[in-house]
């Protein structure tokens, strides 16, 4: 599809299933302070992790249909690992917009790792995708990568944000797979393939040695937009920026404290067929 036209005071889309896109806006406004920014939560449809792929290409389609008709944008940003590696090209295809995905970073990590054992954390889901394995033999092909799927992990990172606490022995149980395996005393970066996962980055550090390095996209991901939009000013001026749901719900109204650390002050409710 062509390229819509920016528009002078761009605003940017950050979508995610829950909250963990919120990792990636974080990064966005250091990279971007006074670009508008739309967090949108399909929150009716979370988890997506555990949806098919036919399902979830039309959901998203869906979403981004009212989204946009409702909030116009000019960037779109899946901040959603699952999401990405299933729906960029259909949505790259029907959206005028520039489309920026969230990928798992195993090329960073095959780049900074010294024993080139590899470990990789993500939902179910985004470990058993075709396009991460292909992002492993592509970049990575010479390396031990150790995959761990979890979905609870996401659920522990959506309870964190709410206000609630995340425990050691949690953690130790999703994690238990990493240590098991024969070579993990030779890890030595960990990928944070879900963009939920950076929220709980100092939980997940203390469960592993000093020298594992915890890797996420959310940097790469704020790079992108930024260079999207090199040739685009913005109001020097504190921008209003929007949270959309596609359900309200009490855990929605538990999440403004949150919200409002990234300057998200606008909550609307979209419900999506």
């Amino acid at each position: 599809m062509p390229s819509a036209p920016i528009s002078s005071n761009p605003r940017i889309l950050v979508f995610d299933s829950g909250v963990g896109g919120l990792s990636i806006v974080h990064e966005i406004q250091k990279k971007l302070p006074f670009a508008p920014l739309i967090y949108a939560s399909d929150n009716a449809f979370f988890p997506y992790g555990t949806k098919g792929e036919a399902e979830l290409i039309a959901r998203v389609d869906a979403v981004f249909r009212k989204i946009t008709a409702a909030h116009p944008v000019d960037i779109i940003v899946i901040a959603c690992n699952t999401a990405s590696t299933l729906t960029l090209p259909h949505i790259r295809s029907h959206f005028p917009q520039p489309v920026v995905g969230v990928v798992p970073a195993i090329k960073p990590a095959a780049a900074q790792s010294q024993s080139q054992v590899i470990g990789l954390l993500a939902t179910p889901a985004t470990v058993a995708r075709p396009y991460t394995h292909n992002l492993i033999r592509e970049y990575a092909p010479k390396a031990e990568v150790i995959s761990v799927g979890s979905s609870e992990l996401v659920q522990l990172a959506e309870h964190k944000l709410r206000g609630g606490q995340v425990t050691p022995v949690q953690l130790k149980k999703i994690l238990q797979p990493f240590f098991n395996h024969p070579r993990s005393d030779e890890m030595d970066v960990l990928v944070l393939a879900c963009t939920h996962f950076p929220l709980l980055r100092d939980e997940l550090a203390a469960q592993f040695s000093p020298k594992v390095q915890l890797i996420d996209s959310g940097e790469a991901i704020a790079r992108r937009v930024a260079s999207l939009l090199a040739e685009h000013t913005f109001d020097e001026q504190p921008p209003e920026h929007w949270a959309i749901f596609t359900k309200a719900s009490d855990a929605v109204t538990a999440l403004a404290p949150q919200l409002a650390q990234f300057g998200i002050h606008n909550t609307d409710i979209i419900p999506v067929e």
